[in-house]
């Protein structure tokens, strides 16, 4: 099948080369894991079911998972193996959830695995991805994933191509994450406040870059609401290639980070998180 799940609509039959993401036709897995660095309603007390993805098809130079999505690491497995995986990690680890880390280049073989999933655990499914995606796959998965987790890295089109060589980057989050608001159509938290449906938005601050925070969170104000889930982090450190680009050589200071706080704050959000600034260390980012 000739792949175009993802805005690069890259047309490659993955079955015989690779496009944009690098990823071949069957699922390539990195790690499974109980995390407990996601939101707090998404960590809770027993942690989120990450599965993190291999591959990616956004190519940050500051990636902190740039071991598995800038290279070839990780195991293939078949449908049936995953979903079986999928179902020791609920039942022997007890996570609150399943976290697709990553999942965007293989939206087409996720589409066919999920129903197969959904029926199997009761569990809610997290989809954590960057954001670059197209509205026609999200809308696809209304049913399937309860909760989303999108970055919106960038507003500024020249930013997003310069750090991560994405074209278009805010038509396309933006419109997806208009699309997963949408599905979504609110929260549900259970009697422990754990997130069993909604949206939240990830945004992470680069240093040297708060002006085009500002941008991001006025957008959301304006076209979803300020009482729409945010994440405000600071996690940035300067890694894999972050040094070719002397802006973004450095860690975020406290300075920058309250400026966004503040701003974001003062357009009247209330619903969400802001992260601790001692959270910008490899302490916090799993070992592949």
């Amino acid at each position: 099948m000739n792949c175009k799940c993802c805005p690069f609509e890259c047309g490659v039959d993955r079955e015989s080369k690779v496009g944009i993401c690098r990823a071949p036709g069957e699922l390539v897995i990195a790690k499974m894991m109980a995390h407990f660095w996601e939101e707090p309603c998404i960590s809770g007390t027993k942690g989120s079911g990450a599965i993190f993805f291999s591959f990616c098809n956004s190519s940050c130079h500051f990636c902190q998972n740039h071991e598995i999505s800038h290279f070839h690491k990780g195991e293939i497995i078949n449908p049936e193996a995953f979903i079986s995986r999928c179902k020791e990690l609920i039942n022997i680890s007890g996570v609150h959830n399943l976290n697709f880390v990553s999942p965007t280049h293989y939206s087409n073989q996720l589409l066919t695995i999920l129903p197969g999933l959904k029926e199997e655990i009761k569990a809610p499914i997290v989809w954590n991805s960057n954001g670059y995606e197209k509205e026609a796959t999200i809308q696809q998965l209304e049913g399937l994933v309860d909760i989303f987790l999108p970055d919106f890295k960038y507003f500024d089109k020249a930013l997003a191509m310069k750090f991560s060589l994405l074209p278009d980057y805010f038509l396309f989050a933006s419109q997806s994450i208009m699309a997963m608001k949408k599905i979504t159509a609110g929260s549900v938290f259970d009697d422990q406040g754990i997130m069993r449906k909604g949206l939240i938005i990830r945004h992470l601050i680069l240093p040297n870059q708060i002006e085009d925070s500002k941008k991001i969170f006025l957008w959301i104000a304006e076209h979803l609401g300020t009482e729409t889930q945010i994440s405000l982090m600071s996690q940035y450190y300067p890694v894999h290639q972050a040094n070719k680009f002397p802006e973004l050589n450095r860690h975020l200071t406290p300075k920058e980070y309250h400026e966004v706080e503040n701003f974001v704050l003062n357009l009247g959000f209330e619903n969400g998180f802001l992260q601790s600034l001692d959270s910008n260390s490899a302490t916090f980012t799993p070992n592949f």
